[in-house]
């Protein structure tokens, strides 16, 4: 079955009559490694073809769907067609002359890439490596009706698909052939998934993501230009087909997608976040826990001239600016613990709303990330934000990345906090963050916290993650004889990454203290090496600063991602005093922050250096004997 984005039961309310059967046939008759994009914006100029169908062995095709009927079609030229309506003659463009023009501006974009072109030397080079063709579906309008109209004279025949050619009856060999005698000139063709993502990049600009901004860098900071030259970049990255079918799905109404970390749920609620942009009146709110990761999402939401639409807040700063802005008092912090004092401050947003002195609905969406670590009540007062004309929230949930909650947290169903989101879950299991190694060293040592728990479609799974299968070296353990020597080895890390062309910024040090990190930061400046530290109010700011190692506390590196991970002190874990299974996913979640390389340092052996000793060897030993 062929992949259809949106999938086709989000777009059946806007298809007219034909493109439903279209559709469904699409998704009949074409094989998996079909990919059809229905209605979406294509290129630079936003154009809106019908469908747009891509096969790495056949090449791109165009297809414009008419409704018409042979009894209201009154004259046909080669540029336009003149039908009788009920509102009297209407004329329409020729429908060949759209998908054409469609089929041609792709064509010129993909033509500018020299990755999609035949290498030096082959009888086609600088040509384009695929076919690439356009044609019409004449929905109500049967082949021998066509041939009766003398419609061929101005609607080649084989450019035409017409009723009787997409009933469900019809063979799929039969439909096939049809579609792919619509190119112009047929050649063999095999193209790559680096080629495929190429042809998406190139078509669908929203999809890109800036490799500099991990997993938020969604669509580019600067959008093209017609006519103006963009820079193609040589290693291109774009969502993957899933998340682009899941992200252009999103209807109205209250969406949950429980994803594993690194599934690219915060890539999604970007995407997500700039289509409600565009259309809403109203301000789209999005709330998570970490100041680090909200730091970080309002800085690339400015990045992207979106701040006026899109308001990214930490929950705890959201319900401050609450009380502020609609003259609440604030608690007072006095013989109060932070927990205490949030605690109250949460209490007085939600009595605020009670008595209509904070108004409801003054959002036309709100988006949460990292959801697992709301308290359940919290949602209470999140969904009478929502303005209920749109109805639109979408929370992202993974309940093995829980580390600010409690295990003995009550159970809730997501009904009874007011979010209906019954029939509208999905669960992204497959990791894309980090290589089949780290994913699987962090695995090995979190076992225990990953024993799989499907719950029912109200609930809160807890989901395994799955490998994309990207490769990489396997994480490292180095032991130094003392604890000063781990400071050692950890600048000379980080210098012999810079020395290979590393970027700092590419690079965090990750700790499970504040002390730590101050300690840090203070020996990397006597070193010269530039580094910024996550602490208080400057998490916000911590990626301000262009080329410097990121100085991440465990807590705060919730939700980001970094090529280069260092976690020094793996000794002194777990912390005395604190809970064995806590901490350990603490650091599961720390490991988890690396997408190429992973390095963890100890002198002193303990519970957790031991158990990440033994996953490394099983990993070594699974891969060897794969060799």
């Amino acid at each position: 079955m062929a992949t259809l984005i949106p999938s086709r039961n989000s777009c059946l309310p806007r298809m007219t009559g034909g493109e439903k059967r279209v559709s469904e046939r699409l998704e009949q008759k074409l094989e998996d490694d079909y990919l059809v994009w229905y209605d979406v914006p294509v290129g630079p100029k936003q154009r809106h073809p019908d469908f747009v169908i891509v096969h790495p062995r056949r090449g791109l095709l165009v297809l414009e769907v008419k409704d018409w009927k042979a009894e209201t079609l009154q004259q046909v030229d080669s540029t336009q067609v003149t039908l009788l309506t009920d509102r009297g003659t209407v004329k329409e463009n020729n429908p060949l002359l759209q998908a054409r023009a469609y089929a041609l501006e792709i064509g010129v974009a993909l033509q500018k890439d020299p990755a999609l072109h035949f290498p030096p030397g082959h009888r086609h080079a600088g040509k384009l490596v695929m076919p690439w063709g356009w044609g019409v579906v004449l929905a109500n309008i049967s082949r021998k009706q066509f041939d009766e109209g003398g419609l061929d004279a101005v609607l080649p025949a084989h450019l035409v698909i017409c009723r009787d050619e997409i009933y469900e009856s019809v063979e799929a060999e039969a439909f096939q052939e049809r579609l792919w005698a619509m190119f112009p000139q047929v050649f063999p063709v095999a193209l790559t998934l680096p080629q495929l993502d190429r042809v998406r990049w190139h078509l669908f600009p929203e999809l890109r993501v800036d490799p500099g901004s991990g997993q938020f860098g969604l669509f580019p900071a600067q959008a093209d230009e017609p006519g103006k030259a963009i820079e193609i970049p040589e290693l291109v990255k774009v969502m993957d087909a899933q998340q682009e079918q899941l992200a252009r799905s999103l209807g109205d109404g209250h969406r949950l997608i429980h994803g594993v970390a690194g599934s690219g749920k915060t890539m999604i609620l970007g995407f997500r976040a700039l289509q409600l942009a565009r259309t809403m009146a109203k301000p789209i709110l999005v709330l998570c826990y970490n100041k680090t990761l909200a730091g970080r999402l309002d800085q690339l939401v400015g990045e992207r001239g979106l701040s006026d639409k899109v308001q990214v807040y930490n929950f705890h700063r959201w319900c401050r600016q609450m009380l502020t802005a609609y003259h609440v008092d604030l608690p007072t912090k006095e013989g109060k613990s932070t927990d205490d004092f949030f605690a109250e401050m949460v209490e007085r947003v939600i009595a605020g709303v009670d008595r209509g002195q904070i108004p409801r609905f003054q959002y036309g969406a709100v988006l949460v990330d990292e959801g697992h670590d709301f308290e359940p009540d919290w949602y209470k007062l999140i969904v009478q934000m929502v303005d209920p004309s749109t109805n639109s929230l979408l929370v992202l949930y993974d309940d093995a990345q829980n580390i600010y909650g409690r295990d003995d947290r009550r159970k809730f169903t997501w009904k009874e906090l007011g979010v209906q989101a019954q029939g509208r879950t999905t669960i992204l299991k497959l990791n894309y963050r980090n290589t089949l190694e780290i994913l699987s060293v962090a695995r090995g040592f979190a076992s225990d916290l990953l024993i799989e728990r499907i719950g029912e479609d109200d609930g809160v799974p807890l989901i395994a993650p799955q490998s994309a299968g990207r490769r990489g070296p396997v994480p490292e353990l180095i032991r130094t004889d003392t604890a000063g020597e781990q400071l050692t080895v950890l600048i000379q890390c980080l210098r012999d990454e810079a020395a290979h062309g590393r970027p700092l910024s590419d690079m965090a040090v990750i700790f499970r203290n504040q002390w730590e990190g101050e300690k840090l930061h203070e020996a990397l400046k006597r070193e010269g090496i530039a580094s910024r530290l996550a602490e208080g109010d400057g998490k916000r700011a911590l990626f301000l600063v262009e080329d410097a190692v990121r100085l991440v506390t465990m807590h705060s590196s919730k939700g980001l991602e970094f090529p280069v991970v260092f976690i020094p002190g793996l000794g002194s874990l777990p912390k005395p005093g604190k809970d064995e299974a806590e901490e350990a996913r603490l650091l599961y979640v720390a490991m988890t922050r690396a997408t190429e390389r992973l390095v963890l340092i100890h002198h002193e052996d303990s519970v957790f250096s031991q158990r990440i000793r033994n996953a490394i060897n099983d990993v070594q030993g699974q891969l060897q004997a794969l060799e």
